[in-house]
């Protein structure tokens, strides 16, 4: 079990926004890994992630059971769980950091249009949950998810214009990531990620995992309706940001 203070430090306010996005702010948790990164290696940290991520999906799958599109989730699985594949087949071959820069590019420019769009009050249709463009960000998200912990900003590129529902689209999220990350299960299995202490170290913090889900539902539901995706789409934009910075500094 970790006894430094540093590590605490930053394993709260990570699991913390884990829970706010499990919670419904969709995009957020992908600065939980970062910042673990600062005080223990980044295998180590995803050892500890995955089991709390488990443990949110289940809170967030029981809340959100009732809300979720058929088949949104009907495409995208098949190919995020192909693209879990081929992460594993190539994760050795595949810096973590091209893969941010390359997901950050693609999440400031479709968060920064879809945001100057509405500022310019252009009116935007509903976009169809298409099969082959689903397919295609469902293996993109189970890609980067698998090798950067980068999963829902390709996710959100394909949902967000579909304008679901606020709790619908929350919903959808949750369950797409909860299947994620039991398809993700085996492979740290057999890359042998887990050991006895990660599964402690990740114990501790599951009471902090529980709280600050309900928090993120919590705080969700007190958006209304119509600012809901121009919360998420900001949010989107400041975390592309944040994948540029992180694939840059990876790259000097």
């Amino acid at each position: 079990m970790i006894t430094d203070p540093l590590y605490y430090m930053a394993a709260i306010p990570a699991v913390i926004f884990l829970g706010l996005a499990k919670g419904g702010f969709s995009g957020i948790g992908v600065l939980a890994m970062p910042i673990l990164a600062l005080v223990i290696s980044p295998i180590q940290g995803a050892a500890i992630i995955l089991p709390i991520l488990i443990v949110q999906d289940a809170l967030g799958v029981w809340i959100y059971r009732r809300h979720w599109d058929r088949r949104n989730l009907a495409i995208l699985l098949p190919g995020a769980a192909l693209g879990i594949v081929l992460a594993t087949l190539f994760a050795a071959r595949v810096s973590a950091s091209d893969i941010a820069l390359v997901v950050g590019v693609i999440s400031v420019g479709f968060a920064g249009r879809r945001l100057f769009l509405e500022w310019r009050r252009v009116a935007i249709p509903p976009a169809s949950a298409g099969l082959i463009p689903g397919l295609f960000w469902g293996m993109v998200s189970g890609f980067t998810s698998m090798i950067a912990n980068a999963g829902a900003p390709p996710y959100q590129v394909y949902v967000m214009p579909q304008r679901l529902p606020r709790d619908q689209f929350v919903g959808t999220t949750i369950l797409f990531f909860a299947a994620i990350n039991w398809i993700k299960l085996p492979a740290f299995i057999l890359l042998d990620q887990f050991n006895h202490d990660s599964l402690i170290n990740s114990l501790v913090m599951m009471p902090l995992a529980v709280l600050s889900t309900w928090a993120g539902v919590i705080l969700v539901r007190r958006v209304s309706p119509d600012g809901f995706y121009r919360y998420i789409y900001l949010l989107l934009l400041l975390v592309g940001v944040k994948l540029v910075w992180d694939g840059v500094s990876g790259m000097i």
